[in-house]
């Protein structure tokens, strides 16, 4: 969408001869063929009156004395500016948002400021709908941000100009971002125990498949605003069919409606073809009591109760820090990938079907030894794998490439678990806001990621080196963390804390008809004494 063809200044007139590096043309759009760097190349074109003029990326001149069309004039040059627009090579891409606005020359940081602004979209998207979708729920969230993913991606399709362009990407990264966090946290309290790894980590496949997807809808429509509206059409059957889903049952007791979450559960064993349970007898909750008819106030949460107490505030920094990490050597390795080289759109398209078969690895790992285990191990080989690349010699191109792509995928591991260990080590109440806070944290890292690739300018393998120092500490302090494999999601900080010290044996949210007896939850005793003391 953002991509800058070549292009050169529109000559005030009709062209009626066209030279380049010595090549003659009656078009211009025939020299781009020859077009290499974009800014240094010089066409001459003579125009239908005679004049002759000289055209650079960004500047023209018209040649004051009386010459022929030849690279070897010396006379005196009269400097204009590209008053009437620029002409842009259509090789590859009909139109692109910079050749729709001319963001080029002058106004090409505002082609730079595209991507920047989207990812702060990102950012603020993650916190803002992470914090809702616990005070609200996760399945109106949903709702509304995929509605917002459709109408704010038409929005950005059909908008008259660049600022209404921006605003239409800014609210689609709002919506896109609260999404993705609101999405995994209510996969997480559906799923339970025994397929939560799988069922989690897999949805990254889908994000992948994704990416496979845009790149073979970029192959096929050079248009940037078709493009758009073919990719904002893919949310159209979930806003069609998102009243269907249920909320989840972790949300609706820790609101204190247990008579709704009855009716889930009864849903769910119905569909299961399994035997269904009473909530009031597994929670030692009377129904029929004031708890069971009156509503009462349900204690609200906000960032701060990340930093419940010393024990909790630790653990908050480190799996900030673990975000962070992850999505700068995400994206560093991405970007830095370039010098791939051959068809954008393949290598795009091999990018996300390479991830697949590495989420199955992560699943194998995180179910067989564990969620810290294999986070620590994929931070520590990202390390050792970016001091790897800085000690491969330059004649060794292949290897180069090797090694990168397994330090991607190295890091990009960590990034791809740190979604479900993030919801596993939270209880409840604030689940998608710790989620939320992580994803804004990583989009920290996104925005970065091009600076970071840029300081190979003051030395080559500067990049790695920080990034694998980032992985390096990450990888030492994740080992303060809890191991969660195996245990059943918190639904308070008591339960919480216990992480650190006892293992449930036990962790089934609803029963299957091969286990009928559930472990009592502390949910309803902790919310009617108030949330969180």
């Amino acid at each position: 969408m953002t991509v800058s063809p070549y292009h050169t200044c529109r000559p005030p007139g009709n062209v009626s001869q066209v030279l380049f590096h010595n090549v003659s043309s009656w078009r211009l759009e025939d020299i781009w063929i020859l077009f290499f760097t974009g800014h240094e190349d010089q066409i001459i074109v003579q125009l239908q009156n005679g004049e002759v003029w000289e055209l650079t990326s960004c500047h023209r001149f018209r040649r004051d004395e009386k010459s022929g069309l030849n690279s070897d004039y010396n006379g005196r040059k009269s400097s204009f500016p590209c008053l009437d627009g620029y002409i842009y090579d259509k090789s590859k891409w009909d139109s692109t948002v910079v050749t729709q606005w001319d963001l080029v020359c002058n106004r090409e940081w505002f082609a730079k400021m595209v991507q920047p602004v989207f990812m702060l979209g990102v950012l603020l998207g993650a916190m803002i709908f992470g914090y809702l979708s616990d005070r609200l729920g996760r399945r109106l969230v949903l709702w509304s941000t995929s509605i917002g993913l459709f109408f704010f991606g038409i929005a950005a399709a059909f908008s008259s100009d660049y600022y209404g362009f921006m605003i239409a990407r800014f609210l689609l990264a709002m919506s896109g971002s609260g999404y993705l966090v609101v999405v995994f946290v209510y996969v997480t309290e559906f799923i339970g125990m025994k397929s939560r790894t799988w069922a989690c980590i897999q949805m990254h496949s889908f994000f992948a498949i994704g990416t496979m997807v845009v790149a073979l809808t970029g192959y096929f429509v050079r248009t940037w605003w078709t493009y758009q509206i073919v990719l904002s059409t893919v949310t159209v059957p979930f806003v069609v069919c998102c009243w269907i889903l249920p909320e989840t049952p972790f949300w609706l007791l820790s609101e204190g409606r247990y008579e709704e979450a009855q009716r889930v559960v009864d849903a769910m064993a119905k569909w299961n073809r399994a035997s269904s349970c009473k909530l009031s007898e597994l929670l030692s909750l009377d129904l029929n009591g004031p708890v069971g008819n009156a509503p009462f106030e349900v204690k609200k949460h906000n960032l701060l109760d990340l930093f419940y107490d010393w024990n909790v505030g630790t653990r908050t920094f480190i799996v900030w820090l673990i975000w962070f990490t992850g999505c700068l050597g995400f994206y560093f390795f991405s970007l830095n990938s370039v010098n791939l080289g051959g068809n954008e759109y393949l290598n795009l398209f091999l990018m996300g079907a390479v991830e697949i078969p590495a989420y199955v690895f992560i699943c194998w790992g995180m179910d067989s030894i564990g969620r810290r285990n294999i986070l620590v191990f994929s931070l520590i080989s990202g390390a050792l794998l970016c001091g790897v690349v800085m000690v491969i010699p330059k004649d060794y191109f292949v290897w180069t490439v090797v090694v990168t792509m397994a330090g991607k995928f190295a890091i990009g591991a960590s990034f791809g678990l740190i979604y479900l260990y993030t919801a596993e080590l939270y209880p409840t109440m604030v689940r998608s806001l710790a989620v939320g806070s992580g994803s804004m944290v990583s989009r920290v890292g996104s925005i970065v990621a091009p600076f970071w690739v840029s300081l190979s300018s003051a030395w080559t393998f500067l990049p790695q080196l920080l990034v694998g120092i980032l992985a390096f500490i990450s990888g030492v302090l994740s080992l303060m963390l809890p191991e969660t494999m195996g245990m059943p999601l918190a639904t308070t900080w008591e339960e919480a804390a216990k992480q650190d010290t006892e293992k449930e044996s036990s962790g089934k949210l609803f029963p299957t008809t091969k286990n009928t007896v559930l472990e009592k939850m502390e949910v309803i005793d902790s919310e009617v004494s108030g949330l969180g003391e």
